[in-house]
């Protein structure tokens, strides 16, 4: 396994990171053998990183990592995130002091490695939506730079997910100490330019600004809720339905976008999509970890042999620009 620097936190963390959400769904709707059989098997493989989210299975996820790291006690890093509701924006310390404190008591631990803002953000307030502006986000940094300073978390971060330029200015502030991003083949803007026509948002370069500014950048969506396996099938253990993020419309138009990079397969540069979305991602050097979710352990086994042939290397770049698929408008 791979381990690569956190950013300026100095943390070295797996090459891939185990996402213990939804749309992967094990660690909320799997059994508990499963779970513990997996993480065990993770930890066994080099994997230090686990990621959690208190609304992933209204809470289920923490509650089921905190019992199975309680078991194993595994020397791990784990990170968890916050979510700020529309209703609590009035009281904002108040609301992050307490999503932390029953996160730490789902996942059974005094501390935790790393406290993310969950809310997207945007620049100006829009009303019914979670998204958050500049004064929001200033006031949860304090909280969570409190929450730090007493313990409950080595370090704090923020959703790459929103308005582009609302992501850059809280980028730019160099308060926080990492971000997640979407970077994945059919939207790659986070890590490198795209052209005039480009037919999804344009997050222009965040993940080199964020590392620029020494924040850890923790890849998401790379295989875009499964849609880059090509298949439209999914998991028991999965989420049933995805909901793209700054990609196509639905699930299906994401699996058809997917199918375009299927001369990959084809022309031998991997033996399969999700093959090429973890290597392809895994190929950004600003990128700390690649986030995968996780339904069952076959899965981890597979994402694990992945990363370990490495980015694709440099070589296969000029094939891919210049496949039908690249040719497209954006790419």
């Amino acid at each position: 396994m791979e381990y690569r620097l956190l950013g300026r936190t100095g943390l070295r963390v797996s090459a891939l990171g185990f996402g213990c959400g939804a749309v992967g769904g094990l660690l909320v709707r799997g059994d508990y053998a499963e779970m513990i059989r997996a993480v065990a098997r993770g930890v066994e493989l080099g994997v230090n990183y686990f990621d959690t989210a208190a609304i992933y299975g209204a809470g289920l996820s923490e509650t089921n990592l905190g019992r199975v790291l309680a078991e194993l006690r595994p020397d791990v890093l784990v990170g968890t995130k916050v979510m700020i509701r529309e209703e609590e924006l009035d009281d904002i310390p108040a609301a992050v002091i307490r999503s932390v404190e029953r996160s730490l008591s789902r996942l059974r631990r005094p501390q935790v490695d790393l406290i993310q803002l969950h809310n997207p953000l945007a620049v100006a307030h829009q009303p019914g939506r979670s998204w958050l502006t500049a004064p929001a986000l200033a006031v949860v940094g304090e909280a969570l730079e409190r929450l730090c300073e007493q313990g409950k978390a080595r370090f704090w971060g923020i959703n790459g997910i929103g308005e582009t330029a609302a992501l850059h200015a809280a980028v730019e502030l160099g308060q926080a100490h990492t971000i997640q991003c979407c970077y994945n083949l059919i939207n790659p803007s986070a890590g490198q330019p795209v052209s005039p026509g480009f037919p999804f948002q344009d997050y222009a370069g965040l993940i080199d600004r964020a590392a620029g500014q020494g924040m850890g950048v923790i890849a998401i969506r790379v295989l875009a809720g499964g849609a880059l396996s090509g298949s439209t099938d999914r998991h028991a253990h999965a989420a049933a339905t995805v909901e793209p993020i700054a990609t196509g419309r639905d699930y299906a138009e994401d699996v058809a976008h997917a199918r375009r990079f299927d001369f990959l397969v084809q022309e031998g540069f991997v033996g399969s999509l999700v093959e090429a979305a973890i290597r392809f991602a895994l190929a950004k050097p600003e990128i700390s970890t690649v986030l995968v979710g996780i339904s069952d352990l076959a899965q981890l086994e597979q994402a694990v042999e992945f990363v370990a042939r490495g980015p694709l290397p440099p070589a296969d770049r000029p094939a891919m620009k210049s496949s039908p698929a690249m040719k497209s408008p954006g790419y």
